[in-house]
């Protein structure tokens, strides 16, 4: 089942995902169609909130954080990511990330 939020690349998988910054805790607000929508509890300076990102998906996804990298939106709130990783799925990601 592919998700269009979660998909295989040549190199693993890619998360399109939507972060919302200095919230309470960081969690899984949604998920929809097309977007992860997560909540941050990082501040959206520094590059604080992409850190925070991708120590959380590297924790959820049980992962080193070098196998992830933003490809995508630096500065958005909207995100594309990849994670090199030659045991995550889209099932598994998509069994982490359920809410």
């Amino acid at each position: 089942m592919n998700k269009r939020w979660c998909s295989t690349t040549p190199t693993g998988i890619r998360l399109a995902v939507q972060i919302t910054p200095n919230a309470k805790k960081t969690e899984v607000v949604d998920i929809l169609e097309d977007v992860l929508k997560l909540k941050l509890h990082a501040p959206p300076v520094d590059g604080k909130a992409n850190e925070a990102l991708i120590r959380y998906i590297a924790e959820v996804l049980h992962v080193p954080k070098t196998s992830i990298s933003i490809t995508h939106g630096f500065t958005s709130k909207r995100k594309l990511l990849e994670i090199r990783a030659p045991h995550v799925t889209i099932e598994a990601v998509t069994a982490a990330f359920s809410v």
